[in-house]
């Protein structure tokens, strides 16, 4: 603008609330931007340098955007610009508003959509396979962030438990969540985990606020968020936090028209928590929120990703970010994700399994009220959680504990302001801490807490940590498990997990994690 290549600015946003949350940012740095402007308002007001729009107001009256982006040389930003790819309608209508544009900058900074519309602007190429992907100019993804401290490190809380229900014919079912389940049995703890009604929910964000509370002592304005399946399960959750902290939570939901204020309210108070269902998405900037409780049962993996995205976003070095949910493997592989670069792919072969990516998603989603006179198909009876695991940089930490444990608390209790590497090393001496008490209250062993021991609780745990790391690097590469052991039994030598001693097993975590380091790099 300084050099006139270009005097006007338009943002093509996907919400109404962002088209505010643009203009406030870009009057920050001297740009003026109308985030009230429709297309029915006439000419931008002589005191802005342009307009914040929404794609569907593109998409009404793509004929006078076209006008206004050729009288004046005009930089569009698109953000979140997979929404362009919406419907072959609204890519159209962005392509033919925005084609005369003398500068264009699209930004996405979630996983890119699943179905095969083009998403205007975006260069495709093909691939060995045939099948063309999306190339982007400029990649920045969370790795390099998190080097360069643009983002926190997020710590994954997994939470397990006992859970039983009783069927619509009337039998009653017991289960444990994070351990091997049938897919229908997975979704069923899953729901009862989450049901207010159960003990499950109500320990887990009790958990949460414990390890809120820790992180306000060096971030005093730190907030939560849970994210919530349906209007009456976030109202029940709210009234949980009440009784937990002895304050109010903001409840945002998704059909409420002031959403937006009480989203601005609450990033600019030093409230503890909210509870939303599905309206804190992407883009949603509320740089303090550094708790989350993941308690809702969507689990696509753009979902997710848009979800952990509100935690991330550091203010200064060392603020970590702190994310509790469910024990289930859907939920696990896309924590382990976390860093994994997606391009949008066109031509994609048809599943074999006859389902498609569209129609997982769409089963995915939930409706914010359940139909009137809908029979549940089953009734939670008693749900129970037990601290499971932590997730962090591709590996797994700690053991079971009982909600208020000494062990649980060791990882409530992680200081709030830490480098990445920092994290790593004391979720490690945490785990060999409470490894080698094992150890001594089963052997009496005073030199229970020498760092070499090879002792079966040391090799168990060398072992699930390794397996963690495997599952990580299978979901960020695709290879199959098998072909990874066998590649880091090819690098390291040894035999078998199941027969490898303690320092072949260590030997292997280390390559791994050096794979993992030069994949970043």
């Amino acid at each position: 603008m300084e050099r006139r290549a270009v005097v006007s600015v338009t943002v093509v946003c996907p919400t109404e609330h962002l088209k505010r949350q643009w203009a406030e940012s870009a009057a920050r740095v001297g740009i003026k931007l109308d985030p009230e402007w429709q297309n029915s308002s006439g000419p931008v007001g002589k005191d802005f340098h342009g307009v914040a729009v929404t794609y569907a107001t593109v998409a009404a009256r793509p004929a006078l955007h076209r006008n206004r982006t050729e009288t004046r040389k005009t930089l569009v930003i698109f953000d979140e610009v997979h929404h362009a790819g919406d419907g072959l309608s609204w890519g159209d209508a962005v392509r033919e508003a925005f084609e005369p544009a003398a500068r264009r900058l699209s930004l996405s900074g979630t996983p890119f959509r699943t179905d095969i519309n083009p998403i205007p602007f975006v260069e495709y190429e093909e691939g060995s396979d045939g099948i063309r992907r999306s190339r982007a100019d400029y990649t920045y993804g969370y790795g390099p962030a998190l080097a360069d401290g643009v983002v926190r490190p997020v710590i994954f809380l997994a939470y397990a438990g006992e859970m039983r229900w009783r069927t619509r014919a009337g039998d009653e079912i017991t289960a444990t969540l994070g351990e091997p389940l049938t897919q229908d049995q997975t979704a069923q703890a899953w729901r009862a985990a989450l049901d207010p009604k159960g003990d499950w929910i109500k320990q887990v964000i009790a958990a949460a606020d414990r390890r809120l509370t820790e992180l306000r002592r060096a971030i005093p304005d730190a907030g939560g968020l849970v994210i919530a399946t349906d209007h009456e399960t976030a109202r029940a959750y709210a009234k949980m936090l009440r009784a937990v902290t002895g304050q109010g939570a903001t409840i945002v939901l998704s059909d409420d028209p002031g959403a937006s204020k009480k989203i601005k309210q609450f990033s600019e108070t030093e409230d503890r928590w909210m509870v939303a269902v599905r309206m804190v998405s992407e883009g949603v900037d509320i740089p303090r929120l550094a708790v989350g409780v993941y308690a809702t049962s969507t689990s696509t993996p753009l979902f997710f990703a848009q979800a952990i995205g509100r935690f991330v976003r550091a203010r200064k070095r060392g603020e970590t970010a702190s994310v509790f949910l469910p024990s289930v493997p859907t939920l696990m592989g896309h924590a382990a994700e976390l860093e994994e670069e997606r391009d949008h792919v066109l031509d994609r072969p048809v599943r074999e399994d006859g389902l498609d990516d569209d129609l997982i998603a769409e089963a995915n989603k939930k409706q914010d009220t359940p139909d009137v006179g809908e029979e549940l198909p089953f009734e939670t009876v008693e749900a129970s959680a037990t601290f499971d695991r932590v997730l962090y940089d591709g590996g797994e930490f700690g053991m079971h504990a009982t909600p208020g444990s000494a062990e649980e608390e060791e990882y409530l209790g992680i200081p709030g302001l830490l480098e990445p590497d920092q994290v790593s090393a004391l979720l490690r001496k945490r785990q060999a801490e409470q490894l080698a008490g094992v150890r001594k209250n089963k052997t009496g062993d005073p030199r229970a807490d020498r760092a070499d021991r090879t002792a079966a609780e040391d090799i168990a745990a060398l072992r699930r940590e390794l397996n963690g790391l495997v599952n990580a690097w299978n979901h960020r590469t695709g290879q199959p498990q098998g072909v990874i052991h066998n590649e880091l039994r090819r690098s390291c030598g040894g035999p078998p997990v199941a027969q490898a001693s303690a320092e072949e097993i260590r030997a292997r975590i280390a390559k791994i994690r050096e794979w993992a380091a030069r994949r970043r790099g």
